[in-house]
């Protein structure tokens, strides 16, 4: 019995038949992986920049108080959002940190309006 096992699996091997099966199956587990992966990278990236925005906001409320030009707020703002998230572990471009901190400014004025 294991004699023949055996030599069925020579066969597949000398045959190239193996590598025939091997390469079905990765192309079609492999899109698979590559999916999965992506969709737990979004999810990450998603996780990220909602963190990023509750960062952005502290920051904006913390630099409204203070007595600098808005350029000076929103520069400041920007660097406590990297700085907070790269003490976590999470990095974020800069142009990124940007979008957020602006985002978070523009929210910031809506919610001035409507209590004003």
């Amino acid at each position: 019995m294991m004699k023949t096992v055996n030599d069925i699996v020579e066969w597949l091997i000398q045959s190239g038949t193996l590598a025939v099966l091997v390469a079905f199956l990765w192309g079609y587990a492999k899109p698979l992986l590559t999916a999965k992966a992506k969709t737990a990278k979004t999810e990450q990236s998603r996780q990220l920049w909602t963190l990023a925005e509750q960062v952005a906001e502290a920051a904006v409320n913390t630099m409204a108080s203070r007595n600098l030009s808005g350029a000076d707020k929103h520069a400041k703002a920007v660097d406590m959002v990297q700085t907070s998230l790269a003490k976590s572990g999470h990095h974020i471009a800069p142009e990124d940190a940007e979008t957020v901190v602006q985002s978070a400014y523009e929210k910031s004025k809506k919610g001035d309006h409507k209590n004003g």
